[in-house]
């Protein structure tokens, strides 16, 4: 009989526990969905006061004058094989170094706007085939490019301005303005969102220098497309789209463009992983090859300033 009582008190105790936790849970469940609507009610007010901030930035960045940035990417490879049999060159060293660099002066208000940038890329690769013994090689360059651009723009609606651009290329440490490629024109400039220009100037002169003759100067439109952006987490993207279409048909012809993409990945304190991507064609560069295609990809570190 005393057992069947220590039972039934025992089962008394663990339903009153189960009633006591299934309240507890129900108050805490009602505590919580008051909270998230509060949360939701103050997400509500901030909002609009964030979009206010927003705006204040635009304007301050409108009275604070010049705009200026840089980011880069430096990839650097180094291999070495000693007596590897399997590889074609058992004894041998290798070591690629590609650096490029994006530069940008920004200035506008609310009847005009001015727009700088410059793109250095460069790079140098070195081939031992022979380590024991042999004289070291050189580097040789396998990159070198100078591109500067200039736009101004007067607006003549929020999206829409009437511009100028000047768009110089070019190789920096060898052939320097052999060739070189001059772009002076003026047209309209789109603005459709935020971080994007669009450049149309039907009204472009196309000067080519060098010691190429069989390459003239020629009339033609220029189209620009340039947009960044920067994500959560600090990743930023850049497109860039340049073009120039003749109106003539001379042979060689010159027109050309080029598409470069780049992404970073930021770590700290703006250094990070970069990646860089560039397609362009340009027969005035590759007289006399099989293909006017070129390309370049660089992978290393990335920083911005």
């Amino acid at each position: 009989m005393r057992n069947i009582l220590l039972l039934f008190i025992l089962m008394v105790g663990i339903a009153n526990l189960n009633e006591t936790s299934a309240q507890e849970a129900e108050a805490l469940t009602s505590e919580k969905g008051e909270l998230s609507a509060q949360i939701a009610e103050l997400q509500g007010q901030l909002a609009p006061l964030q979009s206010r901030v927003n705006a204040i930035n635009k304007e301050l960045e409108i009275l604070g004058g010049w705009q200026t940035g840089s980011f880069g990417t430096l990839g650097f490879n180094l291999s070495s094989f000693n007596n590897w049999i399997k590889g074609a060159n058992p004894n041998s060293t290798s070591s690629t170094i590609l650096a490029a660099f994006n530069g940008f002066a920004n200035r506008k208000n609310d009847s005009w706007f001015w727009r700088n940038s410059g793109t250095i890329n460069l790079g140098w690769q070195k081939l031992d085939i022979d380590t024991e013994g042999g004289e070291d090689s050189d580097y040789e360059k396998i990159a070198d490019v100078l591109r500067i651009t200039s736009l101004y723009g007067k607006n003549i609606s929020p999206k829409l301005a009437v511009s100028a651009l000047g768009e110089y290329n070019t190789a920096l440490l060898e052939n320097f303005n052999n060739p070189g490629i001059l772009d002076i024109g003026a047209g309209v400039t789109w603005l459709p969102i935020e971080n994007m220009v669009v450049v149309i100037h039907p009204l472009n002169m196309h000067w080519v220098f060098g010691d190429l003759d069989q390459f003239d100067s020629g009339l033609g439109a220029k189209v620009v497309a340039d947009y960044s952006k920067t994500f959560d987490g600090g990743i930023t993207w850049r497109t860039n789209l340049t073009s120039f279409l003749p109106y003539s048909s001379t042979e060689p012809t010159l027109r050309e463009y080029t598409w470069t993409n780049s992404i970073a990945f930021n770590a700290w304190k703006g250094i990070g992983v970069g990646i860089e991507y560039a397609l362009r064609n340009a027969p005035v560069e590759t007289f006399g090859l099989e293909s006017d295609n070129q390309s370049y990809f660089i992978l290393g570190l990335s920083y911005a300033l």
